[in-house]
């Protein structure tokens, strides 16, 4: 295991792609030593899951509305059967704000389509301290490539 002794060759990889997509074993721990390894060299981490995260570039970088859940029985004089629009703020400009680079780690991330995916990297292009690790399934082994070699096949 000497990949995962030092993670300089993953680090290095995510400076020079800022976007990788990752296959981890199903176990688990590796990528939670990847994650301690790019703390211990000065980036700011941040895990989230795909599930749900609509129009990348909105959700991390732009303030945006949201609906909440319909719970049942309600008034449709007020606000009609969809509920008040909720500002939420985004999820990465906070911890941008700050000197480090940040990491933002997605769980989950197969059920993006080509497109979110495209998205996600072309965030990484224009925002250069901010580098995405993308976990796109499982596997025996740990592996990535950067995400344009990914959406190239």
């Amino acid at each position: 295991m000497p990949l995962l002794l030092s993670g300089k060759s993953f680090q290095k990889d995510l400076e020079v792609s800022g976007c990788i997509a990752i296959h981890v074993p199903l176990e688990g721990g590796a990528e939670t030593r990847l994650l301690r390894r790019l703390r211990a060299a000065g980036y700011h981490t941040q895990i989230a899951s795909a599930r749900g995260l609509g129009d990348p570039e909105v959700f991390l970088l732009q303030l945006h509305g949201i609906r909440p859940p319909h719970l049942g029985h309600q008034s449709v004089g007020r606000n009609g059967a969809l509920g008040e629009v909720q500002q939420v703020i985004p999820q990465i400009i906070e911890l941008l704000k700050g000197e480090k680079p940040v990491v933002l780690w997605l769980i989950e991330g197969q059920v993006l389509s080509r497109s979110e995916l495209l998205a996600v990297s072309d965030i990484c292009k224009r925002e250069p301290r901010l580098k995405i690790v993308v976990e796109m399934g499982g596997s025996r082994n740990l592996k990535w490539q950067p995400m344009k070699i990914l959406l190239k096949a």
